[in-house]
């Protein structure tokens, strides 16, 4: 690792050099979160072309599985190597897996083409908000943090738009295409002005066996909770043994923490309350918000008889609501003692508009549907840059990276969590048109009481698991937030 001038000669980031380095890596966000949408529309179309339509959904698998599973260790590297480097290296990987995804001859060069692509867009995200964080002092990161959440919303809204009208009128491969000059474009606007970024020669090493053991234990858990229910049963000898290899990798893990001289996540971190709770804050809420656009569209085909295109833009209100919820407390935390009041009260009206769409969301009209969904994500969307900001104020700067990656690991592993169970329980209650791709016609036809109380339950759960996000939130330390950032860690 070479030195580098101490940050006091080290040159400042201009207010014009920030905004073009959040530009930049804004671009690359968009480039993972694009990816986990925009494929969707187009599968039944790539499913035709090359055949083993048995083998699409392992098209969304693979990048889910390998993007989750590697966030941790692109937090650590980043702590070792720098933020450029690592961050350069995410984009380097996923425009090479996007050629070869658009290049793929058939399903498997497909499926593998997509994993190599999630090795590269897992990173992108939580190195995003650690760069943000490197050049922006805690009292005002949260006003960034709405840029995130737009990237987010913008790519929830485009992606299946774009999927689909790339996949009908010109060729399914273009949704890879596009990736190319995107990235290229974050490569070059992040390249030379992250070299500005202050530093912090900390010297650290990599755990290499407990990065493959959690990465081991991550990517068997998501097999199992993708697979169970859907593939095979969850009594299955497949997803049993699934889940035993999972829970034996992660006692493996825990004791290789404990063990190690420099653990891949420090046990030190997680014993720092305000990371501790600010991630299962995070994890409990983000959680309940993935489960909830996963299957209320479901929901609304076939409770509400809507069509596919029709249940998607339904789902507006339930996007575009946690960009305001976002913007308002991330721009109100540079303004206020008590922060957390805010977020705290957004959760207790997103609980009740929860649980009065478990209630009475069958009988309302649409308008009342719409009104419930934009409540839900206004107020679970005042909670996002709260956590985010609050744990990166309370991590040391030399742990940085693995506390953001680690953070967005443990939200990406409670929506798996969460999409799983919310399957379990409305495969139970016999909602099996909406989950297996049936007509709106049948899948309304299929809405009987139980499938009725199914969604109720579902709902339910989602309301129980805001309330657990609140309970966290609430344990959560209220620190002052420092006036100015803390130094990056790691030269490159």
């Amino acid at each position: 690792m070479n030195a580098s001038p101490p940050d006091a000669i080290r040159p400042a980031l201009t207010h014009e050099e920030i905004r073009l380095v959040i530009l930049g890596i804004l671009v690359a966000m968009f480039l993972a979160a694009l990816d986990q949408t925009i494929v969707a529309t187009a599968l039944p179309t790539i499913g035709r072309e090359l055949g083993d339509a048995e083998l699409l959904s392992w098209i969304v698998t693979a990048y889910l599985v390998t993007a989750t599973a590697i966030t941790p260790l692109y937090g650590k590297l980043s702590d070792i190597h720098g933020r450029r480097p690592t961050m350069l290296v995410g984009i380097a990987v996923f425009i090479l897996g996007s050629i070869a995804c658009a290049l793929a001859p058939n399903m498997i060069a497909l499926i593998l083409a997509r994993a190599l692509q999630g090795l590269g867009g897992g990173g992108l995200i939580s190195m995003a908000q650690t760069i943000i964080a490197d050049m922006v002092a805690p009292k005002e990161r949260g006003r960034y943090q709405v840029y995130i959440a737009g990237v987010f919303v913008s790519s929830s809204l485009a992606g299946p738009v774009l999927g689909g009208f790339f996949a009908e009128h010109l060729h399914w491969s273009i949704i890879f295409w596009i990736n190319i000059p995107l990235g290229i474009v974050a490569f070059a606007m992040t390249n030379s002005l992250l070299r500005k970024l202050p530093q912090n020669n900390r010297p650290h090493s990599l755990d290499v066996l407990g990065a493959v053991l959690m990465i081991t234990a991550t990517t068997l858990l998501l097999l199992a909770l993708n697979w169970g229910g859907l593939r095979y049963s969850w009594t299955s000898w497949q997803v049993s043994t699934l889940l035993a290899a999972s829970a034996g990798g992660w006692v493996a893990f825990g004791l290789r923490l404990g063990s190690a001289s420099e653990p891949l996540i420090p046990l030190t971190l997680f014993a720092n309350g305000v990371v501790r709770n600010g991630t299962l804050a995070a994890c409990f809420g983000m959680g309940a918000f993935i489960g909830m656009t996963i299957y209320t569209p479901v929901y609304l085909e076939t409770v509400k008889g809507l069509s596919a295109s029709d249940s998607g833009l339904a789902l507006i209100p339930l996007m575009i609501g946690t960009v305001m919820g976002a913007t308002i407390s991330g721009r109100a935390m540079a303004h206020v003692t008590h922060y957390k009041r805010l977020p705290m009260g957004g959760l207790l009206v997103a609980i009740g508009a929860v649980l009065a769409l478990a209630r009475w969301g069958a009988d309302l009209p649409f308008v009342g549907l719409e009104i419930l969904f934009g409540v839900i994500s206004l107020g679970l969307g005042t909670l996002l840059p709260v956590t985010t900001v609050c744990i990166q104020n309370a991590a040391p700067a030399h742990q940085l990276g693995t506390a953001t990656a680690s953070m967005n690991f443990f939200r990406s592993l409670g929506g798996a969590l969460l999409v799983a169970a919310f399957g379990a329980i409305l495969l139970a209650g016999g909602v099996v048109g909406g989950l297996h791709g049936s007509t709106p016609g049948q899948a309304h036809a299929a809405a009987d009481p139980g499938a009725l109380a199914a969604f109720a339950h579902m709902f339910q759960g989602a309301a129980a698991s805001l309330a657990m996000a609140l309970v966290f939130l609430i344990a959560m330390e209220e620190r002052p937030l420092r006036s100015r950032s803390a130094p990056a860690p790691a030269a490159d």
